[in-house]
């Protein structure tokens, strides 16, 4: 394994690992629904939202867009301590749909708001490439001055053609744009991808690894495909499932190790495989198993096969 990289006893850059090292204790993050919306959902660039989007199945039960964002926090850290250690470094994470689109000034105070929430040390926004104005830039760049704040770009795909199936309603180059200008501002920067998207093959992805290593991104989360009930790209599976290839877990494991291989050892890795409650999927493809098992399934077989994140990184 390289021995550039002190990753004590992973084979990948996690960024929990990072994290710690950096601040001294482990981070949990509060969820916050502050009831938006998207540009892709309300007219302004398209209507019916992305085809796989289901946000109440990543949602806690906490989080509810009629009740205040302090409410909210109050009972996220309460259900948080029955779980995790007092000493926490307790970030709110602003997550359903796009966290940077509304007005400027509303929004600001709803970021305030969070933040001055006894508890809370910094924040995370969940958004799209195409939904960040200049204004609220400026404002992040001087949050990021004294506070913590990470931006998580819903990326994607690094392909047009696999965003316009997905009724994204933007191009790979806005994301490369946006990533770019928080770059420079400073600001901690997630991009979020999903693997096993109708059409991509395991050489697209080995490309998208590569390219996402040339863009200025700091932390990348891993989705897997999963179809959710209610959902567009669900109804789409009913009718053609032929159309789909559906990871077994094998595959999937496989097919991410192939994808952190070529991935910049640089960059940090929050997540290697999302989970939800099984009632919320129309496919269910691995019985069940928890992702903290799939993720030491993935870590081991990296070991076995003495593999480790940027090892073909060029």
């Amino acid at each position: 394994m390289s021995e550039n990289f002190n990753w004590g006893n992973r084979r990948y850059n996690a960024y929990s690992d990072y994290f710690k090292k950096k601040y001294g204790i482990n981070y949990r993050k509060v969820a916050v629904d502050a009831g938006f919306s998207c540009p892709n959902r309300d007219g302004t660039i398209g209507t019916g939202g992305c085809t796989f989007c289901n946000n109440k199945a990543f949602s806690p039960s906490y989080c509810d867009s009629e009740i205040e964002i302090s409410k909210q926090i109050e009972e996220g850290l309460q259900f948080n301590a029955h779980k995790y250690p007092a000493n926490t470094f307790n970030i709110a994470y602003f997550q359903s749909y796009t966290n940077t689109y509304g007005n400027s000034e509303q929004l600001i105070r709803m970021y305030e708001e969070a933040l001055s929430f006894p508890g809370i040390r910094g924040i995370s926004i969940s958004t799209r490439p195409d939904a960040i104005s200049d204004d609220l830039l400026d404002y992040f760049e001087n949050l990021a001055k004294d506070n913590y704040l990470c931006v998580e770009l819903g990326i994607e795909s690094c392909f047009d053609e696999t965003l316009e199936r997905l009724n994204r309603g933007h191009s790979f180059d806005q994301s490369v744009n946006m990533v770019e200008k928080l770059s420079r501002r400073k600001i901690i920067t997630c991009g979020h991808i999903i693997l096993g998207l109708p059409g991509e093959t395991p050489e697209m992805i080995h490309f998208e690894a590569r390219v996402l290593s040339n863009m200025a991104l700091d932390i990348i989360k891993i989705h897997q495909l999963q179809i959710f009930k209610g959902t567009v790209i669900a109804e789409q599976y009913e009718k053609s499932p032929h159309r789909y290839k559906i990871l077994s877990m094998n595959e999937y494991i496989n097919l991410v190790i192939e994808f952190i291989e070529r991935l910049s050892p640089h960059i940090c890795l929050e997540r290697l495989v999302s989970e939800v409650p099984p009632a919320y999927l129309a496919v269910r493809p691995w019985n069940n198993t928890p992702a903290e098992k799939v993720v030491e399934m993935i870590h081991s077989k990296m070991i076995e096969l003495n593999k480790w994140q940027g090892r073909l990184f060029q």
